[in-house]
């Protein structure tokens, strides 16, 4: 889910942007909102948004020199710029420090959603993993069930409701027969690779720093924190906070 953060000076706009999406259907939340720079520097440290929605001309300070101080700072939210100029150079030195999309005032909703989506998608691509990924000493073809079984796991390892059941009754499969034959060629257990993508996902995921830990644990199908953290330390050998050290 992303944490969306609203950043102008017009109140009316603000309003407008809360009110007039369906944020869930996105599978967004607004976590706040700020009138200018200084404002938004400080919502983004109290509710630390991981998509922040900001105008460029703003008093006290705009919306540049935010994001110009969070990269500095380290911050790597999304960042979608809005504006009523349509001059280059402001779009040019949104996109050095880091903005993922600029839209031009009036905007059509529809362009801020695909903005977003946009957003989404690249989320997305950055931590899907492909079998092989997960399994990269697993060789040979595999059984029509046995690859089924490893799509349906990374299209649904976020659910976690997700196990040897779901998983056989969408395939039209007996639960022994899938075990049998998921065991034989991949030598993992359902659970075992499923075990094996959320964590490899997770450690993607915890590359990015724009996530906290239970927020990683939450995307990945554990309700869990703490089992979350020994379950990863026990296939990676650290714990995700010090992983995410590591990485940043």
């Amino acid at each position: 889910m992303l944490k969306v953060l609203i950043v102008d000076d017009e109140p009316m706009v603000r309003k407008g942007i809360v009110l007039g999406f369906d944020w869930a259907a996105m599978d967004c939340v607004i976590v706040g909102e700020a009138a200018n720079g200084e404002e938004g520097l400080a919502a983004v440290e109290a509710y630390n948004p991981n998509l922040i929605i900001t105008d460029i001309r703003m008093p006290n300070m705009d919306g540049l020199e935010m994001l110009r101080e969070l990269r500095r700072r380290g911050n790597r939210a999304h960042v979608i710029i809005l504006t009523a100029y349509s001059d280059f150079s402001y779009a040019r030195n949104a996109l050095q420090y880091g903005a993922d999309d600029y839209l031009l005032k009036p905007f059509h909703n529809q362009e801020l959603v695909a903005a977003i989506n946009r957003i989404k998608q690249k989320v997305q691509e950055r931590i899907t993993l492909t079998p092989q990924d997960v399994l990269p000493l697993v060789k040979g073809d595999k059984s029509k069930y046995v690859l089924l079984a490893m799509n349906y796991i990374a299209e649904h390892y976020s659910d976690p409701g997700i196990g040897i059941t779901q998983i056989a009754n969408s395939l039209g499969v007996s639960e022994g027969h899938l075990s049998h034959v998921f065991k034989k060629e991949t030598s993992y257990t359902i659970i075992g690779y499923l075990t094996q993508y959320r964590i490899h996902v997770a450690m993607k995921l915890l590359q990015d720093c724009r996530y906290k830990i239970y927020e990683v644990a939450e995307m990945v199908g554990y309700r869990d924190v703490a089992y979350f953290g020994s379950t990863f330390k026990k296939l990676t050998g650290l714990s995700p906070s010090e992983y995410q050290d590591r990485c940043m």
